[in-house]
């Protein structure tokens, strides 16, 4: 870190001597030319995963700092708000794309266009450094749908008064670096115990008879050892999102573009509804009347339970990868697509990612904006970031980077096909009405009606909270 403030301070030192800051440099250039420091904050990724791509943005703004800071998970939220409201928060934060709606207050959306000073050489036989002043479009709303994936537009994009056009206006109001998806976790070693040569892509009968193999019970009805973690909601990671890919491969509308609920609707062209079906094939899992029984509410958390070697099936996104190895460095296991229904040709998935976005109190919000862009959306700069640390793609351009890598290319190849489950204000709201109603069903199946319905007006709720 010293070494990197040692090279920048003599770095600024050229430029401030070469032109920058001299008395022919009119104002304005000087005001962009002043150093300031932008504070990010973020979860998950350390300083090194940006290290490239701070020093590639401070080869060309030498002025500008980019302090890094990396909060833990479960306190983020509340330091965030709290900074936020006490006027010491960051001027970049990263927030989940769920969370867009309800912060729109707290973001600056992307301005138009951004004005920065860059150093130019000029000269033949002497050659000087001069600052010059650049006024560059930002990313527009044509360019954010055709270079991110399609679930990035509705996401990232809210309405927002224009004083230009004295109207409201579509505008960005923050970018990913990464998008993640389900994808299919499974012990090999209890397969091959079991005489499973390989899973069914599908959630079919094969699939049913192969969860039916891998679990094991006790003489008094005890699960030893689990074929999947399906059934609960507190005890299963990301069970919403588990529940929400269920319903949307078979055909239901769990919010629609105006905010209304409709995982509960019955279809009557086809005389079923699509949202409850799901919820009874997910819900059967934990009970024990039925054939797939293999989980319940006593077991512990199922990345936990996988990680001791006693789970055969689990789901989850990419980032559990590092997080089983750190922790069972032997477990022999692998990672497949998440399964779809038989016989239908519209594949579904579900995203969980987080996105960079400029905080609506900052000083410096022009050049905030202009970071993010840098690193976010341009390919050659959040490649530098995805090979740190190792996560998938966001820019369509890059997935085919990533088609065959051992880790990455099974979330890359489910990719297209993947979407965000939840448009409103409350995602955690929504995330635990699922769950309270997943855990409610298993203590009672045939109030599967009476608790959809409940959990479908806490959502609907959250919509608009």
């Amino acid at each position: 870190m010293k070494k990197r403030i040692l090279a920048l301070s003599l770095l600024l030192t050229v430029v401030m001597t070469s032109g920058f800051g001299c008395a022919t440099v009119s104002q304005d250039v000087q005001v962009k030319m002043r150093p300031i420091t932008l504070n990010y904050w973020r979860v998950w990724d350390g300083p090194d995963n940006f290290t490239q791509i701070i020093a590639e943005y401070n080869k060309i703004h030498p002025n500008i700092n980019i302090s890094y800071r990396k909060l833990r998970y479960d306190e983020y939220e509340q330091e965030l708000l709290n900074a936020l409201a006490e006027d010491r928060g960051p001027d970049i934060f990263s927030i989940n794309s769920t969370w867009v709606r309800r912060y729109e207050k707290k973001i600056s959306p992307m301005p138009d266009q951004i004005t920065m000073a860059y150093p130019v050489v000029r000269g033949t036989l002497k050659k000087e450094t001069f600052p010059e002043l650049r006024t560059k479009k930002s990313l527009t709303l044509a360019s954010l749908k055709s270079a991110f994936l399609d679930t990035v537009y509705n996401d990232v994009t809210l309405d927002a008064y224009d004083p230009a056009l004295r109207a409201n206006a579509r505008k960005i109001y923050a970018l990913p670096l990464s998008i993640d998806t389900l994808g299919t976790f499974y012990n090999k070693d209890l397969l091959n115990n079991a005489g499973i040569a390989e899973l069914s892509p599908y959630w079919n009968k094969q699939f049913q008879k192969d969860v039916k193999k891998l679990t094991k019970q006790s003489g008094n009805g005890e699960i030893l050892q689990s074929g999947v973690s399906l059934g609960t909601g507190t005890n299963i990671e990301r069970s919403s999102d588990i529940l929400a890919s269920l319903m949307l491969q078979n055909g239901t509308t769990i919010v629609d573009d105006q905010g209304k609920v409709l995982f509960r609707q019955y279809v009557s062209s086809k005389d079923y509804n699509p949202g409850v079906d799901a919820i009874r094939f997910y819900t059967d899992f934990a009970n024990p009347t039925k054939d797939v029984y293999s989980w319940n509410k006593t077991l512990p958390n199922s990345l936990e339970l996988f990680i001791q070697g006693k789970l055969a099936i689990m789901f989850g996104y990419s980032y559990n990868i590092p997080i089983i190895r750190a922790r069972s460095p032997k477990l022999n296991f692998e990672v497949m697509s998440f399964p779809q229904i038989e016989g239908r040709n519209d594949p579904k998935n579900v995203v969980d990612y987080w996105v960079e976005t400029v905080s609506s109190k900052s000083r410096n919000k022009s050049e905030a904006w202009d970071f993010v862009q840098f690193m976010a959306a341009q390919p050659e700069m959040t490649k530098l970031y995805l090979n740190s640390a190792r996560r998938p793609a966001a820019i369509k351009s890059l997935i085919k980077d990533q088609i065959n890598d051992p880790d990455l290319g099974v979330f890359a190849q489910q990719i297209l096909v993947a979407n965000t489950w939840y448009h409103g204000n409350n995602f955690a709201i929504a995330d635990k009405a699922f769950k309270d109603m997943l855990d409610a069903i298993a203590d009672n199946p045939d109030n599967l009606e009476y608790e959809a319905r409940i959990a479908e007006g806490k959502i609907a709720a959250s919509v608009n909270q």
